[in-house]
């Protein structure tokens, strides 16, 4: 059995999985407690390997944490740690994990394809695997941080939140803010994958994240990840490290 702790900006991730990749327990907490790590092997004493990613800098002290209970656990740090492509990327030192292991999901999940993957989250990411390596990408505020500066450093513009809803134009503040917001990003993930697909013939494209639902319909060419690229990511890189375990 394997477990996988993924901590990112706003939240963490517990999953458990069984040796066929069978998602056993899934937990979502905002930080992981030391008493809630012996629960959790209590209730699965058969983990034998883990691995952690966090972008919150407290990788070491995690990895600590899972040692006292579990034999093999992999702090995955992109700027050292082996996976199974290439990462090209200039700075890996400042590479967030969630990303790297994002784009090692995608390309375990559809090889000798050029990839574009956009995660909706607490900032956009629309990162690229291309000739089977990770090549970098570019990071823009998500949704609710768009939602959230739009009030914070205006007046009188109320806090408006993601909608389905699709209007040519708002005909209130709220609908304007709302459709101001929502259609920007529209246009601006529209226009990513009009320039990646004259670049890319052999191509997918990967929406993932909270707020892809939001997209799915509005943009038809790209597809929603069925199970999630950063999870399945981590476990390819904790395989790959830990083939003699």
């Amino acid at each position: 059995m394997r477990l996988i702790v993924d901590v990112g900006n706003s939240r963490a991730k517990v999953v458990v999985l069984d040796n066929r990749g069978t998602t056993l327990e899934e937990r979502i907490t905002e930080s992981i407690r030391s008493e809630d790590v012996a629960q959790l092997i209590e209730r699965h004493p058969d983990i034998r390997k883990a691995i952690v990613a966090t972008t919150r800098g407290n990788g070491a002290e995690l990895k600590a944490l899972l040692k006292e209970h579990i034999d093999y656990v992999l702090h995955f740090d992109p700027a050292t740690t082996p996976i199974p492509i290439g990462n090209l990327y200039h700075t890996p030192k400042t590479l967030g994990a969630d990303r790297l292991a994002a784009a090692v999901g995608v390309a375990a999940m559809y090889p000798a394809t050029d990839i574009m993957v956009i995660d909706f989250g607490t900032a956009i990411t629309i990162d690229y695997v291309v000739g089977g390596a990770f090549v970098g990408g570019n990071i823009s505020p998500g949704v609710t941080t768009r939602f959230k500066a739009l009030a914070d450093y205006t007046a009188c513009l109320p806090l408006c939140s993601a909608t389905e809803e699709v209007l040519d134009y708002g005909a209130t503040t709220r609908e304007a803010i709302e459709q101001g917001v929502m259609r920007g990003v529209e246009h601006e993930i529209r226009g990513y994958i009009e320039e990646f697909l004259r670049k890319n013939s052999e191509n997918r494209i990967i929406f993932t994240g909270g707020d892809a639902k939001y997209f799915v319909e509005r943009i038809k060419n790209a597809i929603f990840a069925d199970c999630e690229p950063v999870l399945f990511g981590l476990t390819t890189i904790l395989e790959y490290n830990a083939e003699e375990f």
